[in-house]
């Protein structure tokens, strides 16, 4: 009899005692054709850890909607262009006049996103400057391509009223241009993006527009984060090499997401394991080392992210 009140006694304290729950972490992507989702999809398999740490990754309209997604904390972080992610830290640029989203931390730097500005073959069109007067897409509101194409444009002295715009994701694009009903589109993401290498290993003969030259140095001056960049000939089925412009994209969480669970999956980032994934899985994953984490970055480190690049030796 003594034994078994014994028993209840100890099961009635086992149940009490805390158990450390499971924890739910979302990235924000982007469109599923674009590169964001490809990435974050694999990131998010790689670092979660089975009964404590489950990281999914969901699709989005990209960049400046993952940024507010992190501010209204309907996802715990988002895939961001390094320019956005530091403007709406510091309330400039595309958040100038717009609340700052001071709390806004950086995970890790990721890989460089490539401008693509997408033409028919044979259509004619030569330069950034000779979209005036035609139907060209600029991507989604809440995108960070959105933004970019507008600063774009403007330097090579076309105004967006000058344009007949289409706000539409780069697939959706793909598909009007394929049938002659868009003479044009932007995308700024990893190459190969999906969208872009469907269209033309389906047969459809495309160009991709240069962004360099005086145009492109003044833009970096007024906007250092971009960098000069040349998309390799046959990155695209059939398409000749390009110089364009690059802009990091960066893994970015809030300041109120709990630091050890950061410091996990950060570590678990670049763990070996991880990192043959993703250099198997996607041809921007070879970029995505603890190296590069820490490099081109405009924000604070999350503390549970710096914690593993201090161990790590890589900031003091």
């Amino acid at each position: 009899m003594r034994r078994s009140v014994w028993m209840v006694l100890a099961a009635a304290i086992f149940v009490t005692l805390p158990v450390q729950a499971q924890q739910f972490f979302r990235i924000g992507t982007g469109g599923t054709t674009g590169t964001y989702y490809p990435v974050g999809g694999m990131i998010a398999n790689a670092v979660s850890q089975p009964g404590r740490i489950v990281v999914t990754a969901q699709a989005s309209n990209g960049s400046l909607a993952n940024v507010n997604g992190i501010a209204s904390g309907s996802v715990e972080s988002g895939f961001s262009q390094s320019d956005v992610a530091t403007w709406a830290y510091t309330g400039t640029g595309t958040f100038d006049g717009k609340p700052k989203v001071a709390g806004l931390r950086m995970i890790a730097n990721l890989y460089p996103e490539s401008v693509h500005v997408v033409v028919k073959k044979g259509a004619g069109i030569r330069s950034v400057a000779d979209l005036k007067g035609k139907r060209v897409a600029l991507d989604e509101p809440g995108s960070g391509t959105l933004i970019n194409a507008r600063m774009i444009l403007a330097a090579y002295g076309v105004k967006e009223s000058e344009i007949k715009a289409e706000y539409i994701k780069p697939n959706q694009a793909g598909d009007k241009l394929k049938d002659g009903a868009l003479d044009a589109f932007f995308f700024v993401g990893g190459t190969p993006a999906g969208a872009i290498a469907e269209l033309a290993a389906g047969g459809t003969g495309i160009e991709l527009l240069p962004v360099d030259g005086a145009a492109a140095d003044e833009l970096r001056k007024l906007s250092p984060f971009f960098a000069p960049e040349t998309i390799a000939a046959d990155t695209y089925k059939g398409v000749a090499a390009v110089r364009t412009l690059a802009l990091g994209a960066q893994w970015v969480t809030s300041d109120k997401a709990d630091a050890d669970v950061v410091y996990a999956i950060t570590k678990a980032l670049f763990s070996d394991a991880t990192q043959q994934t993703l250099k198997s899985g996607h041809a921007k994953g070879a970029f995505i080392t603890k190296e590069n984490a820490v490099k081109g970055v405009g924000i604070p480190f999350h503390p549970g992210a710096e914690r593993f690049y201090k161990e790590a030796g890589l900031i003091k």
